[in-house]
């Protein structure tokens, strides 16, 4: 690490420090008693949420009043619930029932936001699971948590539990996951661009996939990159384009992001750079979700404006 960086410019420092998504905000002491260790960490994170498409798996059906659980975006949202549901302490993992509902982005940023708040690196991740369906590419949301005895980043998807691995059949360290079973947004988009995957086996689902669903989740990960944990599903600037809209200079804008996404430490700056001063690719303070639901940041991280200054 190069010992002229002050604080502010070193990628694991910024990394290390709470983002104002990730922040845990007057819930700050819940955190204190957490364990250290990461397997320990996603154990906790097992017992506090319950995916929205997993749960019958876990023996509990959602209520249709609980399903918009997993649009809370910020983490003292997430935290304010998730007490409404239980009080005790987070470590005592909770019945399925009493789980908040969410998805992959809500297991990746409480478990970013822990060890954030340990002084641990760690960023989301947007891109693609192989581990879900042989020969397919799954939109996903994991962890990135900077390993100081390596000097490497690994993934961490703090999803994946016993149930997971007897369904999935994976045999992966979930807390170490190799480099081939989640491909970032930026090495997906680069593997179609040069004709060496085809688009079609990426996807949510068999709802949405393609190399727009690609763009997206590049650009998505450039965000969470620069700290703006918006929704894996939140829409602006060069994601909204059709393809059919993208000149070469786009392109060229996306080639050099997912670039860039992919240098680790050495091209934080640069990438840090390109997203402050490109609107294409900045968060602005109004975003659509997929729903065509329009939401401020304003509004929805409690009125609080000067929060704009993050993003």
């Amino acid at each position: 690490m190069n010992p002229n960086l002050t604080m502010e410019n070193d990628p694991l420092e910024f990394y290390a420090k709470l983002s104002f998504m990730t922040d845990p905000g007057v819930h700050s002491d819940l955190f204190q008693d957490l364990p250290d260790d990461i397997h320990a960490l996603c154990k906790v994170v097992h017992g506090l949420l319950i995916h929205q498409y997993w749960a019958g798996a876990y023996g509990y059906s959602i209520p249709k009043e609980r399903m918009s659980e997993y649009q809370i975006r910020d983490l003292a949202g997430k935290l304010d619930r998730i007490m409404e549901l239980d009080h005790r302490s987070l470590s005592e993992p909770r019945s399925p029932d009493r789980r908040l509902v969410g998805n992959c982005r809500d297991y990746a940023v409480l478990l970013v936001a822990m060890l954030r708040y340990k002084g641990i690196p760690a960023r989301v991740r947007c891109g693609f699971g192989a581990y879900f369906k042989p020969g397919w590419y799954e939109d996903h949301l994991i962890c990135e948590v900077w390993h100081f005895e390596d000097q490497e980043w690994i993934f961490v998807d703090a999803e994946l539990d016993d149930l997971h691995r007897e369904v999935l059949g994976f045999s992966f360290d979930p807390c170490k996951i190799p480099r081939n079973q989640f491909l970032p947004g930026g090495q997906a988009w680069q593997m179609c661009r040069r004709d060496e995957a085809d688009p079609s086996n990426f996807g949510y689902g068999d709802t949405v996939g393609g190399l727009p669903n690609i763009r997206g989740n590049l650009v998505r990960d450039i965000a969470f990159l620069n700290k703006v944990e918006i929704l894996g599903w939140d829409y602006w600037g060069i994601i909204e384009a059709g393809d059919a809209d993208l000149d070469k200079n786009d392109l060229a804008l996306l080639d050099q992001g997912a670039s860039l996404s992919l240098t680790g430490n050495d091209g934080f700056h640069e990438l840090r750079s390109l997203y402050l001063s490109d609107m294409r690719l900045r968060v602005p303070p109004i975003v659509r979700r997929s729903d065509d639901v329009t939401f401020t940041f304003e509004d929805i991280l409690k009125g609080d404006p000067s929060l704009v200054r993050h993003l």
